[in-house]
């Protein structure tokens, strides 16, 4: 159905919608806030029905082409898919195949290619490391995106399933935390010792951050994500003002999750140095 259809379409300025299958991309919208802090901002988690990155492809993009439809009716003229597993194996599809449907004015933007624009500038060899859910090596996004912009690079891709349950099960700084940290950063280096530049691919990883930099082979650069989106985004605005005229400013940011609002406001603290209220909404 149509957004027009249901009376949904809504031309006021509107908050950005930042959207991730569940608590990860909090990293994502935390660096957005600080690079552009006079805007308003909802965040909207489907940790009802995450993670993510096991599922299959039809069942990601169902879900993510929900959440987006649902930011795009509470006023959002732009939403960043602030998780990889949605913006490896749905993005280009709305993009290309509801977008023109629902509104060709609006615009929902990824992670992986400001990620990928970011590595040319850093590796020496050439070699690029990927650490991401199953879902993203699968999907084979980044190898993809990389080959697109840098022919020449070679690009090496580790599943690291065991990595979010790390985080959201609190256990980043724990102590068997560091077993499989360990195994999948020497998995990643078995296959390849050129690699020079590693890239978080997925929003949970920086908690990991000090365990993972402490099992890199000396002089890997890494790459986090946060950062380089949230100067994406500054960027997009200033080259689209007609989008960023849409977009209003009020330094506000509501956040929104599928499944238990307390469960959500307690756990985002351990992703956001501030305490936060979440309500609940159905998709």
């Amino acid at each position: 159905m149509r957004l027009e259809d249901c009376g949904l379409m809504d031309k006021k300025p509107g908050a950005i919608g930042v959207f991730d299958s569940g608590y990860g991309g909090l990293t994502i919208l935390s660096e957005i806030r600080k690079q552009l802090p006079a805007y308003d901002f909802i965040y909207l988690g489907d940790n009802a029905r995450a993670p993510y990155g096991s599922r299959s492809f039809d069942i990601v993009y169902q879900f993510t082409l929900e959440a987006v439809r649902y930011l795009f009716s509470r006023g959002c003229h732009l939403v960043i898919l602030a998780c990889n597993t949605a913006s490896a194996k749905a993005l280009r599809t709305i993009q290309q195949n509801d977008l023109p449907h629902i509104d060709p004015s609006r615009r929902v933007l990824g992670v992986i290619r400001p990620t990928v624009e970011s590595v040319g500038a850093l590796t020496r060899t050439g070699h690029i490391g990927v650490l991401g859910t199953p879902g993203t090596i699968q999907s084979e996004s980044y190898p993809i995106e990389i080959s697109k912009m840098y022919p020449y690079f070679v690009t090496v891709g580790q599943a690291c399933p065991m990595w979010v349950p790390l985080v959201e099960y609190k256990e980043a700084d724990g102590d068997g935390a560091d077993f499989f940290v360990r195994k999948y950063v020497e998995a990643l280096f078995g296959r390849d010792p050129q690699i020079d530049t590693v890239i978080l691919g997925c929003t949970h990883y920086p908690l990991l951050y000090p365990k993972i930099a402490r099992y890199m082979p000396e002089g890997v650069r890494i790459v986090t994500q946060g950062e380089i989106v949230a100067e994406s985004l500054a960027d997009y605005l200033r080259r689209h003002p007609e989008m960023e005229q849409k977009c209003s400013r009020g330094g506000s940011c509501e956040f929104l999750t599928t499944e238990s609002s307390d469960k959500f406001s307690s756990m985002a603290s351990v992703f956001l140095a501030e305490d936060i209220t979440a309500k609940h909404v159905v998709l």
